[in-house]
């Protein structure tokens, strides 16, 4: 194979590499629209449904739901590691706190 053939090779496996990264990128960002329309159309239903409610109400309702979800993955993980986090009532309050501040 030529120089001229082999430098045209690199150049299309280097474009074709962009392309998947450009790709890639453009799922995720779909996915991350369709989590937020998800939670959205969420938060609207409860509001709705259950009288008295915010939107804070239930955004926190799902940060502590999160912060559940992620305590029983790390739990029931036969690799994990042990994992110090301060629980209890007033820590879980801490902690979805901490989140909604950090993300808002």
């Amino acid at each position: 194979m030529t120089q001229k053939a082999e430098k045209i090779l690199q150049i299309k496996r280097v474009e074709g590499e962009a392309e998947s990264k450009y790709l890639s990128g453009v799922g995720i960002a779909r996915q991350r629209q369709a989590i937020a329309d998800g939670l959205r159309d969420s938060v609207i239903g409860f509001s709705v449904n259950v009288s008295g409610t915010t939107a804070n109400d239930v955004m926190d309702m799902v940060l502590i739901t999160q912060y559940f979800d992620t305590m029983e993955e790390i739990g029931a993980a036969s690799k994990s590691f042990a994992v110090f986090i301060p629980h209890g009532p007033g820590a879980v309050r801490d902690v979805a706190a901490q989140i909604h501040d950090g993300l808002l």
